[in-house]
């Protein structure tokens, strides 16, 4: 005889304490998700990125997330801290939502300084693949001339293609 009822088999709980606050999120582990990677054949090999993707299950729209702590703070001047930390923000949102790094499938990045970009892009890369592994979404960047938050230099916006339930 099974412990939980058959709905509840597979799921498990996960709770967070933060600034006084309880997050709670519930995770299945029979979960069904379908991904397909699209790029045309005449197209250059992509580098860091996916051209497209073809995903089947829930759609979660991540608004963007900049270098915020849990204080609402920016957590440093620095470029490619500021970059992983928004990236963190961004996957946390997928998670609490329940899903991981393999499910976001669209990614749009902000930065106020392309040059800044550049000079960072091997400790952003380390950083990704720390985070994200083998995971390249479809993914755009456009320099801006300013963003909302006074001292954020990257803001990241999201797509993420969660499983259904089984």
């Amino acid at each position: 005889m099974p412990l939980a009822p058959r709905w509840a088999r597979g799921i498990f709980l996960s709770a967070a304490i933060g600034t006084g606050w309880v997050f709670v999120f519930l995770g299945f582990a029979h979960m069904k998700l379908r991904m397909k990677k699209v790029s045309p054949s005449h197209f250059p090999k992509a580098r860091g990125y996916t051209d497209g993707v073809v995903a089947e299950g829930r759609t979660l729209y991540i608004s963007g997330q900049i270098a915020w702590d849990s204080d609402a703070r920016i957590v440093s001047t620095d470029f490619a801290t500021q970059f992983l930390q928004a990236l963190d923000n961004v996957i946390s949102v997928v998670r609490t939502a329940g899903g991981g790094t393999e499910q976001i499938v669209k990614l749009l990045v902000f930065v106020t300084d392309l040059e800044e970009y550049r000079a960072a892009q091997k400790q952003i890369g380390e950083g990704w693949r720390e985070r994200m592994g083998k995971t390249y979404p479809a993914m755009s960047l456009v320099k801006v001339a300013g963003l909302l938050e006074p001292g954020a230099k990257v803001e990241i916006e999201g797509v993420a293609s969660l499983p259904t339930t089984a």
